[in-house]
């Protein structure tokens, strides 16, 4: 089968141009398509390189060049040369600049600038990761939330989903035996979060994980008196705390997220 060259250029890394033409080869899983990105497009001399490449061997040209100058002369040359070049970021940044009336920036890489938004994301990822399951104590003191309940009650999802919205959260595991660590109770308590799941649906999820690792669903992990005795144990605990309390029984991850994301924001 003939193949068939397909270049994308872009003036800063290339991985819009990238992944939206990929998107489009893949509607062609029969022929033979290779890509070829070209990064970092400055000049018109580079340009006419691709455009040259693009003639011999009878290639398509897929772009993003946001400066227009570039925009402009890899249009004109192309259809002088009769190569096909496709503008995949250009036509939309001139309607834009029609509907807003104003001009675009035309910097090359703004999508993927590390603003601050990305370190605040990345640091709450790395302290959820870091405080998860009460490993240490001390991130009770420095986080912005401190999740609380038994077993299985979603609280590592949980802090891991509120990490991508930049919240730094701590979470602790409430088991009988073992006290609570003391600064939980040194915090204000608004900022302790309870967990709270019905007995039953508890006793199915706690069957469905023993099931999963090829373990014994009869375990006293998932027996209905040892749940009951850890419920009311985190309902001695919250009460003790006084703190906000969400059940979590029916709700998925993201719609907990969000009624704490609520709490947070009417506690700010």
């Amino acid at each position: 089968m003939e193949q068939s060259m397909i270049y994308v250029v872009s003036d800063s890394v290339g991985e819009t141009a990238d992944l939206v033409t990929k998107a489009a080869v893949s509607q062609f899983s029969g022929e033979n398509i290779i890509l070829k990105r070209i990064p970092f497009v400055e000049d018109v001399s580079t340009i006419d390189e691709v455009l040259s490449l693009a003639e011999i061997n009878n290639g398509v040209i897929a772009y993003t060049l946001v400066k227009p100058e570039i925009r402009s002369y890899m249009k004109e040359r192309a259809a002088k040369m009769n190569v096909v070049a496709y503008d995949i970021i250009g036509p939309l940044i001139d309607i834009l600049e029609q509907k807003y009336g104003t001009s675009a920036l035309n910097k090359p890489g703004l999508v993927r600038k590390l603003d601050e938004n990305y370190f605040k994301r990345v640091e709450a990822i790395e302290f959820a990761v870091k405080y998860d399951d009460g490993r240490d104590p001390k991130g009770i003191l420095k986080a912005d939330v401190i999740l609380i309940g038994v077993s299985r009650t979603s609280k590592t999802p949980l802090s891991q989903f509120l990490a991508h919205k930049r919240v730094k959260v701590a979470n602790v595991p409430l088991v009988p035996e073992v006290e609570p660590p003391e600064e939980l109770f040194d915090i204000d308590p608004k900022k302790c979060i309870g967990l709270r799941i019905s007995a039953d649906k508890l006793n199915h999820i706690r069957k469905e994980r023993l099931k999963s690792l090829g373990l014994n669903d009869n375990a006293v992990y998932a027996n209905m008196e040892r749940i009951h005795e850890e419920l009311d144990y985190f309902d001695r605990i919250v009460n003790r705390l006084n703190c906000p309390v969400v059940d979590v029984t029916n709700k998925a991850v993201e719609e907990t997220a969000n009624i704490i994301i609520d709490i947070i924001s009417k506690r700010n």
